[in-house]
């Protein structure tokens, strides 16, 4: 992973401001200004906290300071929706052009959410960037900074995690076209290939290991291929207390680039092994 926060939308002053952060209170009318003007563009969807560039996923530092700094700045504020009651610094979402939001979905102002996206009752939050034609399947949660491609599906209750600190960590980044199975956890570090279909209940960081079991091949660490099926598994390890499984991605099958997911499919590919989107 690399920066950019030199080429970054975000204005350079965020960087100034940072520096001088323990100075910084709701009291300050400058800097609040500056601030939610440059959340302001992660909103719209100018800016990003992440982005993948010629297949790398770079970092916006300066983008994950502006949230950051938007909890210093922004005093607490109450709000309320219809008899539900809030009391926060960062407000909810307003804008939400050509997004279908179901009741009880939230979605936290700084996060962008493109035009045919479905939020399902869930949570998105700040500095999340969520793309078109997206499914946010029922209580799934879209954590802060995560990258989220066209036309994925997070089925029910997945844990996007989310990551503001340090600044420049790298996200989670779900690539366009793929599929995550319910309740499956992708934290820190964690990257799924464009048309990659990961089964229920996965669990992915950036050190797990993702192991094709072809071969036995470790393919990487907290990267699921794109266009493949993919499923949660242990690895044994020895250690000189015994032998103990630590967890591992399995990549089961690889699919055809390009080819519209049929579930039907890769539901038999699971069950085959045991598992189930």
């Amino acid at each position: 992973m690399s920066d950019v926060s030199t080429s970054s939308p975000i204005p350079r002053v965020v960087d100034e401001l940072w520096e001088r952060r323990a100075e910084l209170s709701p009291a300050d009318a400058e800097a609040r200004h500056l601030v939610v003007g440059a959340v302001d563009l992660l909103d719209r969807g100018e800016a990003r906290a992440a982005r993948l560039v010629d297949g790398e996923v770079v970092a916006d530092e300066r983008a994950m300071r502006a949230v950051l700094l938007a909890f210093q700045v922004l005093g607490m504020a109450r709000s309320q929706v219809g008899d539900f009651h809030h009391n926060d610094r960062i407000p909810l979402k307003s804008t939400l052009d050509g997004v279908r939001a179901v009741p009880g979905a939230i979605a936290r102002w700084g996060s962008y959410l493109a035009p045919g996206v479905v939020l399902m009752p869930s949570f998105t939050n700040i500095g999340a960037y969520v793309d078109e034609g997206t499914m946010v399947d029922t209580w799934a949660t879209v954590g802060s900074c995560a990258q989220i491609g066209r036309n994925v599906h997070l089925s029910g209750g997945v844990g996007i995690g989310g990551v503001l600190e340090p600044p420049g960590a790298v996200p989670v980044v779900v690539e366009d076209g793929a599929l995550i199975g319910s309740r499956s956890m992708l934290v820190e570090g964690a990257r799924v290939g464009e048309g990659a279909v990961v089964g229920a209940g996965t669990i992915l960081s950036g050190w797990i290991p993702v192991i094709d079991v072809g071969t036995g091949e470790e393919l990487s660490r907290g990267r699921v291929p794109a266009w493949c099926v993919a499923v949660g598994g242990t690895r044994q390890k020895e250690f000189p207390g015994g032998t103990f499984g630590l967890p591992c991605v399995l990549v089961l099958r690889r699919l055809e680039p390009g080819r519209r997911h049929d579930k039907a499919a890769l539901n038999g590919v699971l069950r085959e092994h045991g598992v189930d989107i």
